[in-house]
């Protein structure tokens, strides 16, 4: 029989781990942008690398997928105004996709809105810290990306 402090640590052990769920309070990897309603360049992009090694499909709904990594990799103060959408896309030449906490603390993400590229339409967009994942189908594999962020959505 174990001592009751040590069966009490396995037993925590031996739960699924919380820790590994994305954290958006860590400094994002690739940087912080902070911009409001008809911002210029548009798009404004970012240069990051995609992946991780957390499934992205554990924060819920469909379209969360791939593996991303705990801390964003983006960090967007937007301000938003002016009726404009934001429009928030990723490119690689691998099969990447989008993973989005919102201002409101809920998760928007998306796979393969382009060809295999994803991307995410906010017609009303919220004012606020959006921090932004790309992720990536093979888990612990990381590939280069970019981030765009624009105004003017696809037609």
């Amino acid at each position: 029989m174990l001592p009751r402090p040590l069966a009490a640590l396995l037993a925590l052990a031996a739960l699924p781990t919380l820790a590994l769920a994305q954290d958006y309070n860590r400094r994002p990897s690739f940087g912080t942008l902070n911009l409001s309603a008809n911002f210029a360049p548009d798009p404004t992009t970012v240069d990051v690398t995609a992946g991780g090694s957390l499934p992205a499909e554990r924060l819920g709904g469909s379209q969360c997928v791939g593996s991303i990594a705990n801390a964003p990799d983006v960090r967007l103060n937007y301000r938003a105004g002016q009726g404009l959408p934001l429009y928030l896309s990723a490119t690689s030449r691998a099969d990447v996709t989008l993973v989005v906490n919102l201002p409101d603390g809920s998760w928007a993400c998306n796979d393969d809105f382009r060809g295999t590229n994803p991307g995410i339409v906010f017609a009303r967009p919220q004012s606020g810290q959006y921090d932004i994942w790309i992720g990536h189908y093979d888990r612990g594999s990381r590939v280069p990306a970019q981030l765009r962020i624009s105004e003017v959505p696809p037609n």
